[in-house]
């Protein structure tokens, strides 16, 4: 590895800790403890299996949302303190520092998706395993959406807000697609163009419904062919928006 990429990332890793989001991460966790026990207490039936379930998908957004919120908030934090310009004066290259920061988002996501699975240790741990790395390359994939809209658009709100939206629609697509072709659907020509439209856009989406299921922890996770299928569309995409994000940063004056 490049010892300036390793040398970014590092400082990520140094900046995360010194900042308050080891501590929104332990507060995220016990929030979502405190209501999934709500939630089982409550239930009739399939108590344990609620508690573990509403547990995974709490604690997947709750991943998801902080490490697009610190990404943003770094980067553009950085970009109006003239941090930017002074680590490119010195001799790290554009592309470098941006790897540099992309690998230590990830890792900052990794490390908050393994704290997030203390609560979920009685699930077997193959599974868990599988649905830990799966969130770990989720959590990469948003931090190279937060990324690539934070020096886009220069701006935290507008940031957080696309990487999100991003996010929620590749995640919600698939149930846009049935309905736009459930038997309730009128058939004309402009409901097949809304079709069409919503198949166009699913075609540039990561399937994110498809990894990081809670009913993993349930009923196991996919098998090795399926899973890798998901982790590999996943890594594409965190790929794709990385070259997106770096055309635009080398040609972006400073």
């Amino acid at each position: 590895m490049n010892r300036a990429i390793a040398t970014v990332a590092r400082y990520v890793l140094v900046e995360a800790r010194r900042s308050s989001l080891p501590w929104l991460a332990a507060a995220s966790l016990l929030a979502a403890i405190a209501l999934s026990s709500f939630l089982s207490r409550v239930a009739i039936t399939e108590a344990a299996s609620l508690q573990t379930s509403a547990s995974a998908a709490l604690l997947r957004a709750f991943a998801v949302f902080l490490v697009a919120a610190h990404v943003v908030s770094s980067v553009v934090r950085e970009a109006n303190d003239k941090g930017l310009e002074l680590a490119l004066a010195l001799p790290i290259s554009r592309p470098s520092w941006y790897l540099g920061k992309l690998l230590g988002f990830a890792c900052v996501g990794a490390l908050i998706t393994a704290l997030f699975t203390l609560p979920l240790l009685a699930s077997r741990p193959a599974d868990l395993a599988a649905w830990w790395l799966a969130l770990a390359m989720e959590t990469a994939l948003v931090a190279a959406a937060a990324l690539f809209f934070s020096i886009t658009l220069a701006s935290v709100v507008p940031a957080i807000a696309s990487a999100l939206g991003l996010y929620l629609l590749a995640r919600s697509i698939a149930g846009i697609q049935l309905l736009a072709r459930g038997p309730l659907a009128e058939e004309s020509w402009t409901q097949a163009a809304a079709r069409g439209a919503v198949d166009a856009v699913a075609l540039l989406l990561p399937r994110l419904d498809a990894v990081t299921r809670s009913d993993w922890l349930l009923y196991g996770a996919p098998g090795a062919g399926e899973f890798g299928a998901a982790i590999g569309a996943l890594l594409v995409y965190t790929a794709l928006l990385c070259a997106a994000g770096l055309f635009d940063f080398h040609r972006r004056s400073l």
